[in-house]
């Protein structure tokens, strides 16, 4: 039995601008709370709270349980971490601590046979043992069959930057929603995984009897599995204590409730003011009126002191401008193309216009196939060309940018790259602002969440005036206002799209579909197709 217990948190980041300020709520056995909110307004930030990892400026967290945490970016492509690495990082800490102590002896051992050396390395064994290590390793051995298909023996060496973002996603969530702990924080655990991946994750959240806290932006998924909704916005959160299918129109009563509260707060300010200001002209002739002016001030004090009612929420607009240009009729031919391991040979061509969903399977070769379509190094054999005036503009699923970390965006638009020409401070300011990222103008580009990286990248793909877009998952992260943001700025973008998606939405607005399926046959499908099998029977 598990529990969470938020009460009364509050935040400030480092140059003193408040976050949020008294968060309260409650996460109890068997339910799914949904953390929703727009980008940036500090749903990472509550969640690492939580978790331990930042102290609130104010308030407390209590945990009964164990607590297991799954981080918005799981995994790495730019270090050696391997799927034990990987499985570590989401173990209790005291594990964790054991496992580091047990590789250091075992390193030690190889270069010195003593006996101090060798009773380092024993006790580190039964230090490792006592912790559960074990124990573990048995669980790990279900989890890696699960998520890879083989036992962990064969999978524990193998590297994390070799497996797709759903393989990563889906390793941890089978770790934490198997393992012990009974409270679980989630931030974005449906992101990368395929269709079959995130019925699969509604299910099991469904059936699990631990108290989860997730953050999500799949609206269906949340309409699944979500019992109660906590919503953070207005520098405050507010919870509707039913699923996510009535929370919009409870969101609508709230506002406005609000507007009526804050309406009835400003004419009683307005009264109290004037009769305070009626009362400290008659003051200077009476002496009893003196005395009500200054009971009068007091309760005007008593008044603004106690403060408005909560602050009302705003929607954040979001306006991309994709431009795009006129580009040769075939924008992308493929003859015989084939990804080296990953697919079949095939032919395709996209013509300039056109808007080409590509769905399938994890690890059926859609990353690298953007990739190739981008320009990048992918090992492949065939044909894949591109029309002339084809620019391509790669939007990446990971926001693995490692030429931008230490870099505030201000500084990653004054210096330009490629096709993008720099801007000078006024004009990167107000393309920020555009992109409801004006106040994050001087932040590091690693220290946005992801959504606000996700921006951050159709930002510089509109400045940068590709007429091919090559996008990665890029609703993952956004919250509902951007994505529909992103959406209406695709159908009025002159050129052509290309988008590797699992978002069930955003899908249905493409005409073409690419399937790429486990088996390697890549074909064309006339609808959004989530079940190869059904394509398969068909056939």
């Amino acid at each position: 039995m598990g529990f969470l217990d938020a009460n009364g948190l509050a935040f400030r980041l480092p140059d003193g601008r408040e976050l949020f300020r008294d968060v309260s709520f409650k996460v109890g056995t068997g339910s799914v709370v949904a953390l929703v909110g727009a980008n940036g307004v500090g749903k990472t930030t509550l969640l690492r709270i939580l978790s331990g990892e930042l102290t609130p400026t104010t308030g407390s967290v209590r945990v009964q349980g164990g607590l297991g945490v799954m981080p918005q970016f799981v995994g790495s492509v730019r270090d050696d971490s391997t799927v034990r690495d990987l499985l570590l990082a989401v173990a209790p800490p005291g594990l964790r601590k054991a496992a580091l102590d047990l590789d250091a002896a075992e390193l030690a051992l190889m270069d010195v046979d003593d006996e101090p050396t060798q009773m380092r390395y024993a006790n580190a064994i039964t230090t490792w043992g006592e912790h559960g290590g074990y124990d573990i390793e048995v669980l790990w051995d279900t989890v890696t069959v699960a998520a890879l298909g083989v036992p962990y023996d064969r999978a524990r060496f193998r590297d994390v930057r070799t497996l797709s973002g759903g393989e990563q996603k889906r390793l941890v969530l089978e770790a934490l929603l198997r393992g012990h702990e009974q409270v679980l924080l989630l931030d974005e655990p449906d992101n990368y995984l395929d269709v079959p991946g995130k019925r699969w994750l509604e299910q099991r959240l469904s059936e699990t009897d631990k108290a989860v806290l997730l953050v999500s932006h799949d609206r269906e998924l949340l309409s699944i599995a979500a019992t109660q909704v906590v919503t953070v916005e207005a520098h405050s959160a507010w919870t509707h204590s039913g699923s996510f299918g009535t929370w919009h129109a409870a969101r609508t009563a709230r506002i406005e409730r609000l507007k009526e509260l804050h309406r009835r707060w400003d004419e009683e300010h307005e009264r109290l003011k004037e009769l305070v200001r009626t009362l400290q002209i008659q003051a200077t002739i009476s002496e009893v009126m003196a005395a009500k002016y200054r009971v009068m001030s007091a309760k005007l004090k008593k008044y603004e002191d106690a403060g408005p009612p909560p602050e009302l929420p705003t929607d954040e607009k979001v306006t991309p401008r994709l431009r795009g240009g006129r580009t040769a009729v075939r924008a992308v031919t493929c003859e015989k193309l084939e990804l080296t391991g990953l697919m079949k040979p095939f032919d395709t061509e996209i013509f300039f216009g056109d808007r080409v969903a590509v769905l399938g399977s994890n690890g059926s070769g859609k990353s690298h196939f953007l990739r190739l379509l981008g320009g990048g190094e992918v090992a492949h054999t065939g044909v894949c060309k591109t029309g002339s005036r084809v620019v391509p503009g790669l939007f990446a699923q990971t926001h693995q940018h490692p030429e931008w970390i230490g870099r505030t965006l201000v500084d990653i638009l004054w210096h330009g790259e490629g096709t993008r020409t720099g801007k000078d401070r006024g004009a990167a300011m107000a393309i920020l602002t555009r992109y409801g990222l004006g106040p994050s103008g001087d932040q590091k580009f690693e220290s946005l969440s992801g959504g606000q990286q996700a921006r951050f990248q159709v930002l510089l793909l509109e400045l940068s005036g590709s007429t091919l877009l090559l996008l990665d998952e890029p609703t993952d992260n956004l919250d509902l206002n951007s994505a529909e943001a992103l959406q209406r700025a695709l159908e009025e973008f002159t050129g052509t799209v290309v988008a590797v998606t699992h978002d069930r939405w955003f899908a249905r607005s493409f005409d073409r579909f690419l399937l790429f399926r486990s088996d390697g046959v890549v074909s064309e499908v006339d609808e959004p197709v989530w079940d190869e099998a059904r394509v398969q029977r068909a056939r």
